[in-house]
């Protein structure tokens, strides 16, 4: 009996990347995928300097964290990748700062965040320690620390053209 692939979809949002580094995020998605990547970059004019592209695609499903896998840790590059549920998985949002790291977030069928039971205990617990507050913690829940720093490049991208790769599975 052979393991079969379920297919997804979903898209690369690079919002910021030096020129230098532009084919290698393409050569680093492209590995992920199995297909070459050539995308059109367009300046961002919210950091001058720097270039953004939009990558739709379709892959297997994992594929949104094995490129935010690939892309992690580069300084100087801001990205978001999605990918959308299937019939047996949820979705994920992948969000990249070099100030803030990796958010990760499960998405349901309308791509609202579904939080883990366990991680809103948490957060309750935390604030009824005077750590921290409630609101504080479920807005870290919901990734708004890298939405707040994502905004503007977001914004800054409106128009901009989107390429479709599918992977050959």
């Amino acid at each position: 009996m052979t393991a079969r692939t379920t297919t997804t979809r979903g898209v690369l949002y690079v919002h910021s990347a030096p020129s230098a580094l532009c084919p290698h995020v393409e050569w680093a998605v492209g590995g992920v995928l199995g297909v070459a990547v050539n995308v059109d970059w367009t300046p961002q004019s919210a950091q001058p300097g720097t270039y953004r592209a939009e990558l739709s695609w379709t892959g297997s499903t994992g594929s949104a964290a094995a490129i935010a896998s690939a892309l992690r840790g580069w300084n100087h590059l801001r990205f978001e990748v999605t990918e959308e549920p299937t019939s047996g998985t949820e979705g994920s949002r992948y969000s990249y700062t070099p100030e803030l790291g990796v958010f990760h977030a499960v998405t349901g069928i309308h791509g609202d965040i579904m939080i883990p039971e366990d991680r809103l205990k948490a957060a309750v617990v935390k604030a009824a320690l005077g750590d921290t507050t409630l609101v504080h913690e479920v807005d870290k829940l919901l990734g708004k620390p890298w939405d707040d720093e994502l905004e503007t490049f977001r914004h800054a991208g409106d128009g901009a053209p989107v390429r479709w790769l599918h992977q050959v599975v």
